[in-house]
């Protein structure tokens, strides 16, 4: 027998935001834990974060020309059909040539002529939707999959009820091993008193960071507080000029943050944009939020995102429009009760799925795993 025909073999397609990559790329290490020699590939552009993001986590890409349709006139769209077309023979090529057991899309626009011709090509189609507002691409997708993995109840309303499984969104599994002492000895802070970090994600967000501006001597003198404040890369260097950083001995500024399972594990209440994996990483780790959606997403998702854990308990949530005028009251109105955290925290635990990577990945290889009886799986919950 060609021994290529005994490994196991899965396509990722995922691409353009890390909401949508570092889902895929967390299930695939989920894959390769349970099948350690199955050749798990991905699909993106070059134009991507992808296309450094997957090597860097140890899988070959595959190229795909495509790109989003603007909702205006630009030169950009007269070239969509071009793109779109040749997607798909791209798209048919690796599939044809890997010949994988499934294809599992996680969002982007990349994703929409994988799945597509996956299904075509008769190959068990999975997706995994992050928000509580599925994307388009997802949404058009959802009628061909075989299962849909969704992280919020809301987002089950969009995709046929018999293939849903409501999983929550995969994590990376370190997050759950943070150290509050190692980690405020790493950012030379005491472990000991109240922290607050602001995050504003890789890019940051500016409307945050003006408003922390206006409200940090309120933040770091009045109540005393320490604070992280990750601003972004491109909004760092001019922050920091306009800071007198000595006058702030328990402010850490940076323009992005590395030890994540530090920080979450440090971080009393945590100030950020309401990303779905962001939020799937609070709940997982507990960790009390004040939660700002940003405006400027398809389909008001991060709003939603947002909804759908603060009428749970296990969050906060400020809009944009209210920050300057409300964002330290509000920190000071939670951090200032040891009951809102408390409760917070707890309700956040009961929302989060830190199990979510394996347990998707276990469902994926039931399903399209030629001999699924030989990896010794757990029973699963519900099917």
């Amino acid at each position: 027998m060609n021994p290529q025909n005994q490994t196991y073999r899965v396509v990722m397609a995922a691409g353009g935001t890390g909401g949508h990559i570092y889902p895929a790329i967390a299930i695939a290490h989920g894959i390769r834990e349970l099948v350690p020699g199955a050749d798990v590939r991905f699909a993106g552009t070059r134009t991507h974060m992808e296309w450094t993001a997957v090597p860097e986590a140890g899988y070959p890409i595959d190229s795909i020309w495509i790109s989003g349709f603007q909702r205006r006139l630009t030169p950009e769209n007269l070239l969509f059909p071009v793109k779109l077309i040749t997607s798909l023979f791209q798209s048919w090529n690796i599939l044809r040539r890997v010949r994988p057991h499934a294809v599992v899309c996680c969002g982007g626009y990349v994703a929409g002529p994988v799945g597509y011709v996956a299904a075509k090509m008769g190959i068990p189609l999975i997706l995994q939707e992050q928000n509580s507002y599925p994307g388009v691409t997802n949404r058009l997708l959802g009628k061909h999959a075989t299962l849909v993995f969704t992280a919020f109840n809301d987002a089950n309303l969009y995709f046929p009820k018999d293939r849903v499984r409501l999983e929550g969104n995969p994590i990376r599994t370190d997050l759950l091993e943070g150290n509050r002492q190692r980690a405020a000895e790493n950012m030379e802070l005491d472990p000991h008193r109240k922290t607050l970090t602001i995050m504003g994600g890789s890019g940051g967000a500016k409307a945050i960071n003006d408003a922390v501006r206006g409200c940090l001597d309120e933040l770091h003198h009045k109540h005393e507080l320490q604070i992280i404040w990750q601003c972004g890369k491109r909004y760092y260097e001019a922050i920091r000029a306009g800071l007198n950083e000595n006058e702030y001995p328990n402010l850490r500024l940076r323009a992005f943050l590395d030890d994540m399972p530090g920080i979450y594990a440090l971080s009393d209440l945590v100030v950020c944009r309401a990303g779905a994996s962001t939020i799937s990483e609070l709940m997982a780790t507990a960790t009390p939020s004040l939660l700002i959606p940003s405006p400027n997403v398809a389909g008001d998702h991060q709003r939603k995102n947002a909804i759908a854990v603060v009428s749970k308990g296990a969050a906060d949530m400020l809009t944009d429009d209210k920050l300057d005028e409300k964002l330290a009251a509000r920190i000071h109105h939670l951090m200032g009760s040891e009951l809102n955290l408390a409760e917070m925290q707890t309700n956040a635990r009961k929302l989060g799925k830190p199990e979510a990577q394996l347990r998707i990945a276990q469902a994926i290889l039931r399903r399209s795993h030629p001999h699924p009886e030989t990896l010794n799986l757990p029973d699963p919950d519900h099917e």
